[in-house]
């Protein structure tokens, strides 16, 4: 239990430091403003046009009486618009992260910088191009594995009782976990910790990880609120992956300990 409270401290602390660094907030705004714009606008167009894509795809139905093809067709275009919202919510940092990888990037390093009792940051050496495709084929496993949770997640919400009332509280904890991996990613990519070995360390502090990425899921879900906590929570995503890591901050050193880094070591490699 202790670990959820680390994590939300972590939230916390990532939106006390882009407080601090007002420059670096106004960039990091941009990416979501931006991935704001392209999902209001596929919905926008689900919402105008859908109707008529369910007609297009349900021929079958044309020869039904009123009210059933009504019915039928405005049922699922009432699915397939919840469909496309959900999904907006599960893949919209995966989106922003790749859309803004250079504005968050330079963040997290300027965390790191912060922080570290050395002043310096990670590296991984690697070429932008690089960096970019890395990071583009990771975040598309993530949002594959995120939108099969979130199909599965949709038709069990039709179960009565169970549906509307355990599994959005299992979807926000779901996508909390994605949501950190996602955070953390844009830290752990630069030391060259590979997806697999991600996820393996995040299941291993799973507690750590809710309490980070639980609040932020159900903040998420209100229209706008994704934007402006997205750089605050990058920040405190690249303090969450120090200690994940189990690298010592200036904190620490004040304090005469190390953090913990869970069970089991994981080299900056990934191996």
């Amino acid at each position: 239990m202790r670990d959820l409270g680390t994590g939300f401290r972590y939230l916390l602390k990532g939106q006390r430091w882009v407080a601090r660094h007002g420059k670096q907030y106004g960039f990091g705004l941009i990416p979501g403003l931006i991935t704001l714009l392209l999902y209001a606008a596929a919905l926008v167009a689900l919402a105008l046009w859908g109707e008529d894509f369910v007609s297009w795809s349900t021929p079958f139905a044309d020869d039904w009486s009123s009210p059933w093809q009504g019915l039928f067709r405005g049922f699922l275009t009432a699915v397939l618009f919840a469909l496309g919202l959900l999904l907006s919510v599960i893949t919209f940092t995966a989106v922003t992260l790749l859309v803004g990888q250079p504005f968050y990037e330079n963040l997290s390093e300027k965390v790191d910088r912060d922080v570290s009792p050395d002043g310096t940051a990670p590296e991984s050496g690697l070429p932008l191009w690089r960096e970019l495709w890395i990071s583009g084929r990771d975040s598309l496993r993530i949002v594959l594995r995120a939108a099969l949770w979130g199909v599965l997640l949709f038709a069990l919400g039709f179960i009565p009782v169970i549906g509307q009332t355990a599994v959005p509280v299992i979807g926000v904890f779901v996508t909390g976990f994605f949501l950190t991996e996602e955070l953390t990613a844009v830290a752990l990519q630069r030391r060259r910790v590979e997806l697999r070995t991600r996820l393996t360390l995040l299941r291993s502090r799973k507690t750590l990880v809710w309490g980070f990425g639980t609040p932020l899921a159900a903040a998420f879900l209100v229209p706008f609120v994704a934007v402006f906590l997205m750089p605050g929570a990058v920040a405190g995503a690249t303090l969450m992956a120090r200690e994940l890591m189990g690298e010592e901050t200036e904190e620490d050193r004040d304090k005469g300990s190390l953090p913990d880094a869970g069970p089991g070591t994981f080299s900056p490699s990934g191996v």
